[in-house]
C-alpha cells in the first residue's frame, strides 16, 4: 500500500499538470479570418447596437401611429362634495353640502381627418425604413473598419517577417565578413560598415515590431476583444483581380447604397410632412358615443344615459398658422431633395477615388513582384561577387537594402489594394 506522502505528491503533481495544461489551452492564440473577425466586430462594437435599438424604437413609433385612426375607449370616475346647486337645478341659490358620484365611458372614433393621420402612419413607417437602412450602413461602415484592422495586421506581420530577414541577412554577411578579415581578405572598414548596417536593421525591427503589436491592439478592439488578446489570422495578403470597369460600380453604388435610398425615403418624409400641413386646412370629423351613470350614493352607477354625436370641426382663422407650417415643410422637402443630390454626388466621388486607388495599386503590385525579383537574383549575385573578391562589401549591402524595399514596396502595395477594394465594397454598398 502507498504511502500517505507519495498519494499527496501523485495528486499535487496531477493537479499541477491539469492547470498547467489548462493554462496552454487558454493561452492558445485565437485565429481569425477576415469574416470572422468581421462578426465579431457586428457582435461587439456598440454601434450597431444603438443603430439596432433605433430600428425597433422606430417599429414602436409605427404602431403608435397607427393606433390613432382606431376607435378609442375612456373611463372616468367622478367623486364630488359640494353646495353648489346641480346643472339640473332650477334654483341658483346653494343648496345643503351633497355627494355626487358619476361614471363615464367615452368611445371615439376619427372619420375623417384631412390625411393627417394617414400621412403621419406613412411617416413613421418611411422612418423605420430609414433607421433600418441605417443599421445596414452602419454594419458596411463597421465591415471596413474591421477589413482596414485586419489588412493592416496582414501588412505589419509581413513587413515584420521582411524586417527579421534582413536582420538575419546582415547577421550572416556579417559572420562572413568577419570570417574573411581573420584571414586578410577583407579590411576593418568592411567590418565596421556591416556593423553599422546590421544596428541600424536591428533598430528597424524594434520599431516594425511595435507597430505590429499595436495593429494588432487594434484590431482587437475593433472586434471587442481585450487589447492584449493573442490572435492568428488565417487569410494572406493576396492579390485578386477585381474585373468591373467604374461606370458599373458607380451605377451600381447609387443603386444600393443605403444612404442613397435613405435620402430618398426623407423626401417621402417631407412629402408626408406637407399633407399633414395641409390637414389643417380641411375639416375634422369625429365620431363620439359615450355612456353615463351617476348617482348621489357611492358608486354613482343608479341612473344611466348615453349620448351619440358626429362632430364636424373647420378651421375658419388661424393667423396664418397653418399656411405657415406648409410653407416649412415645403422648404423641408426642397432641402430634402438638395442634400439627396449632394450625397449622389459625393458618393459617385467616394467610388471613383476608391476604384482608382485599386486600380493604381494594382499597377504597383506587378511592377514591384518583379522588382523583388530582380533584387533577389542582384542580392545573391552581389554575395557571390565578394565572396570572390571581385565585388565590395558595399555592393552586398546596397543589394540587402534595395530587396529589402523592394519587398516593403510589394507589401505596401497589396495592402493599399485591399483596402482600396474594401472602401470600394463600403462606398458601392456592396455586402
Amino acid at each position: 500500500m502507498k504511502s500517505p506522502f507519495i498519494l499527496v505528491n501523485t495528486v499535487v503533481v496531477a493537479a499541477t499538470a491539469f492547470v498547467m495544461f489548462c493554462q496552454t489551452a487558454l493561452a492558445a492564440p485565437l485565429e481569425l479570418s477576415l469574416d470572422a473577425s468581421i462578426a465579431l466586430t457586428y457582435k461587439n462594437n456598440p454601434a450597431l447596437q444603438i443603430a439596432e435599438a433605433r430600428q425597433e424604437q422606430s417599429v414602436w413609433a409605427l404602431k403608435e401611429a397607427q393606433t390613432n385612426k382606431n376607435i378609442s375607449l375612456d373611463y372616468a370616475h367622478t367623486d364630488i362634495r359640494s353646495n353648489s346647486p346641480p346643472t339640473w337645478s332650477r334654483s341658483p341659490e346653494a343648496v345643503s353640502p351633497y355627494n355626487y358620484f358619476s361614471n363615464q365611458i367615452i368611445a371615439s372614433i376619427p372619420l375623417y381627418t384631412g390625411g393627417k393621420v394617414e400621412n403621419t402612419i406613412e411617416q413613421a413607417k418611411l422612418s423605420h425604413k430609414v433607421s433600418q437602412l441605417e443599421s445596414a450602413a452602419t454594419k458596411q461602415q463597421l465591415k471596413l473598419e474591421a477589413s482596414e484592422a485586419y489588412y493592416n495586421v496582414l501588412q505589419k506581420k509581413t513587413l515584420l517577417e521582411i524586417a527579421k530577414q534582413t536582420v538575419n541577412d546582415f547577421n550572416a554577411h556579417l559572420k562572413r565578413v568577419q570570417q574573411m578579415y581573420d584571414t586578410g581578405v577583407a579590411s576593418w572598414h568592411d567590418v565596421l560598415q556591416t556593423k553599422v548596417r546590421l544596428a541600424n536593421a536591428e533598430n528597424d525591427l524594434v520599431k516594425t515590431q511595435n507597430d505590429y503589436d499595436l495593429a494588432v491592439y487594434s484590431l482587437n478592439k475593433t472586434m471587442g476583444l481585450p487589447l492584449r488578446s493573442e490572435i492568428t489570422l488565417t487569410e494572406p495578403l493576396i492579390y485578386q483581380e477585381y474585373a468591373l470597369d467604374l461606370d458599373d460600380v458607380i451605377s451600381y453604388g447609387l443603386a444600393h447604397r443605403p444612404v442613397v435610398a435613405q435620402q430618398q425615403a426623407n423626401i417621402q418624409i417631407e412629402e408626408a410632412q406637407i399633407k399633414i400641413a395641409q390637414s389643417g386646412q380641411h375639416p375634422k370629423v369625429m365620431l363620439t358615443g359615450t355612456m353615463a351613470w351617476d348617482n348621489y350614493d357611492f358608486a354613482g352607477t343608479a341612473n344611466r344615459d348615453w349620448t351619440a354625436m358626429l362632430v364636424t370641426q373647420f378651421n375658419l382663422f388661424d393667423s396664418g398658422n397653418t399656411k405657415a407650417k406648409i410653407r416649412q415643410a415645403q422648404s423641408g422637402e426642397l432641402a430634402a431633395r438638395k442634400q439627396a443630390q449632394q450625397i449622389q454626388n459625393n458618393i459617385s466621388l467616394e467610388i471613383s477615388d476608391a476604384y482608382l486607388s485599386m486600380k493604381e495599386a494594382e499597377k504597383r503590385i506587378s511592377t514591384n513582384k518583379v522588382a523583388v525579383e530582380e533584387a533577389s537574383v542582384n542580392f545573391a549575385i552581389a554575395q557571390r561577387a565578394y565572396s570572390a573578391g571581385v565585388g565590395t562589401n558595399l555592393d552586398v549591402m546596397d543589394a540587402e537594402l534595395a530587396l529589402h524595399q523592394a519587398k516593403t514596396n510589394y507589401t505596401n502595395s497589396l495592402f493599399d489594394y485591399n483596402i482600396s477594394k474594401a472602401r470600394l465594397h463600403k462606398a458601392i454598398g456592396s455586402e
